[in-house]
Parts: C-alpha cells; structure tokens; sequence
C-alpha cells in the first residue's frame, strides 16, 4: 500500500494552502493511499501562548511563526520521518524535507510584479531569508521533484533563482465540483435576496484580501466604463475596504459597488453573481478562478497563474491587462448580453477536467514514480553486500 505523508502548516477544508492539502488527502486516500500529515501543531508539541491581537503583532508572529517552521520544523519534521522510511513526502510550504515540494508561490515574484524595488524587498530580513531558504531548496538536493502550479508559475520560479535541481512538475490546483457548481434558480433567488439584489442587475464578484494585489482598484475604476456592472467585493479589512469606498466615492461609481466583508463561505456570492473579476498582479495558481468557473461564471482575469491556461478569450471569460479601462468594456461586453446562460455552460465544462479526484490522480502517479526510483536506488546500493 502506497504510504504518504503532507508536511503543511495547517490543513483544513476551505480555501489556500490547507485547504489543497485537505483535499488532496481526502482525495488520495479515496484512491488508496495511506496518508500521514506532520503539521505545525505537530512540530510545537505544545500549545503556544496566545497572542496579543493587533495587526502589527500578527505580522510579526507570521514571520517567527514561518522561520521556526523553516529551521526547528525541519528537525522535527525529520525526525517524525525517521518512523516512516516507506513514506512519499509531500512538503507545503517552509520545511526542508519532502520527495515532493509543492510551490504555492513566489513571494519575489510577487512582489516584483506589485512594482516593488530590489530595496523595497531584501530590506526586510525575512525575505532575505525566504530568498535563501529557497535558492538552498530549488538548486540543491533537498526535493526530488517541484510541483508548480501553473507553467506560470514555472517561469517564475526559473527567473527569480535559475536552473531548478529537482524534476519540475506542472500539476494545478483543483476544485471540489460538488461544494461549486452553478446555482439553481432558487438558490440563486435566495442568494440575490439576502444581498436586497433585484433579478436585473448584472453582478460581477470579486474575491480577494489583498485588495492591492488582486487589483481591486482596476475593477472599481472600470466601473466608469462599465455602467450596467454592480461590483460585489468579498474580502478585505476596515482599513482597505475604508480606502476602496474612498476611490469609488472620488469616482462617482460608490453607488454600484457592494462591500461585504471578509466570509469564510464563498458559495451564496458566487450563486447571486453573474461575473468574476480578478485584476491581478500575480497568482500562482489563483483557487478562487477555479471556484467561480465551477460555479458557472465567466471571468474577466489577467494573464497570470493559471488564468491562461484556462480561460479562452469570447468562451468563459476574458483575459486582460491590468488596465481599468479594458477591464470595464469586458466587464461591459458581458453584462450586456441578453442571455449568459451559453457563457455559463461553457465556464462550467471548462473547469470539469480539474475536479479533485483527478488532480490527487496526478500527484499519486508523481508518488509512484519517485516510489520507483527510490527502492531502484536502495537496490543498487545493496547489490555489492550480496
């Protein structure tokens, strides 16, 4: 029996990167496998102090929070392997150890993309560390294979530290096709209802908590060019959502944009919404493009993650720049349409070859293949003992 272990911060159903690890192990363990997870909790062995609750604060224990998982969960985490030497290891995120590393994202990347100098990055020690730790682990012995979640995210990983060591592997993230899939009539009523949105209005959702990153403001300027669009915002904190309404009030557009707030459950406006928007600066494989396809909504998104891999301009959505004005005239184009039901047919079917289940296929014939070579090695090495 195939033995597997996930070595992740946290794991848990939802969205990010516990909730790919909870259903990758679902999913492998529906196919067979036996599946270990070594967690954050696990590497503490105890339960920490709490802390104090202020933003500044939670800054500063992400930071410790992923050094020490970096460095004391490395040991530890070796150590848990130490009873397990049949086991594929499967690393998300931070420990230096695994078969497999899955890469949920360059945060150099990512911050180059936002515009951000050479300054502007290695000032801060922790991405000093994040560069090095890294470089250690893409050019180095530490994985035998890299999954990259896009071929989007491929190149970045070769551009920001060069030739990668390990075997690379493309393999996306996946979606739960039975927790999103288009509404039915009635749950797309009582979703509409409890937002006091009438049957006319055209809705385009966006999804996101890091407003700056995934170009919340370009939605909200393209408004001026897309006057039939509502604009539902899910996500965010006081001071970002305070900053957002003050750019759509300047904008004269305050009126058609709806903030809700933070939810842990994206589905009710997923099911009242007739677009899905997502300027973006970067994504390394954005989860929530594959929940809105799901759902059955076309997306307006730009050219990075997987959006195009997926998306095919005029069939489920459109791929645009990061540009406010060719945002608004897709967003425009579809809410113009007298009927989106063939548009959300098509965003539906396109997103069908990524439910779960075949994902976790995937990640499970990597397993085998690296099983194989493994014992291979393990075999030559005995041979002169024989």
């Amino acid at each position: 029996m195939t033995r597997i272990v996930q070595i992740v911060p946290f794991i848990g159903p939802g969205t990010g990167v516990a909730g790919v690890a909870w259903n990758l192990e679902k999913e492998l363990r529906a196919l067979g496998a036996t599946v270990d997870r070594f967690t954050f909790s696990d590497a503490q062995r105890r339960r920490g102090r709490p802390w104090p609750k202020s933003r500044l604060l939670a800054r500063i224990r992400g930071g410790w929070r992923m050094v020490w998982f970096s460095t004391v969960g490395t040991r530890r985490a070796r150590e848990f392997l130490a009873a397990r030497p049949d086991a594929v290891v499967i690393t998300h995120n931070n420990v230096m150890v695994g078969d497999i590393y899955v890469n949920h994202g360059v945060l150099l990347a990512s911050m180059r993309a936002r515009g951000r100098s050479a300054w502007g990055i290695y000032r801060n020690p922790v991405h000093v560390f994040i560069y090095l730790r890294d470089r250690i682990r893409y050019r180095g012995r530490t994985h035998r294979a890299v999954v990259a979640l896009s071929a989007t995210d491929a190149a970045d990983l070769r551009t920001t530290y060069g030739p990668v060591r390990p075997r690379l592997a493309v393999i996306p993230n996946g979606v739960d096709l039975d927790r999103f899939h288009p509404p039915s009539p009635e749950e797309r009523r009582t979703a509409r209802e409890l937002l006091d949105l009438g049957e006319e209005e055209r809705v385009a959702m966006f999804l996101g908590h890091e407003f700056h990153r995934k170009g919340l403001s370009f939605a909200i300027e393209g408004l001026q060019h897309a006057p039939s669009v509502l604009l539902l915002v899910v996500g965010g904190n006081d001071d970002i959502i305070a900053e957002s309404k003050a750019q759509a009030e300047a904008l004269g557009v305050a009126g058609r944009v709806l903030f809700v707030g933070p939810r842990a459950d994206p589905r009710q406006f997923l099911a009242a919404s007739d677009i899905f928007v997502l300027p973006s600066a970067y994504e390394a494989n954005a989860l929530v493009v594959l929940e809105a396809l799901a759902s059955g909504l076309p997306v307006v998104a730009t050219r990075v993650g997987f959006a195009p891999e997926i998306i095919v301009d005029g069939e489920n959505g459109f791929l645009v720049e990061r540009d406010a004005r060719e945002v608004g005239e897709r967003l425009e184009l579809l809410a113009t349409e007298d009927d989106l039901s063939a548009w959300h047919r098509r965003a539906r079917a396109s997103v069908e070859p990524y439910g779960w289940p075949g994902i976790a296929r995937r990640y499970l014939e990597l397993v085998h293949e690296l099983a194989a070579e493994r014992d291979g090695e393990r075999e030559r090495v005995a041979e002169p003992d024989r």
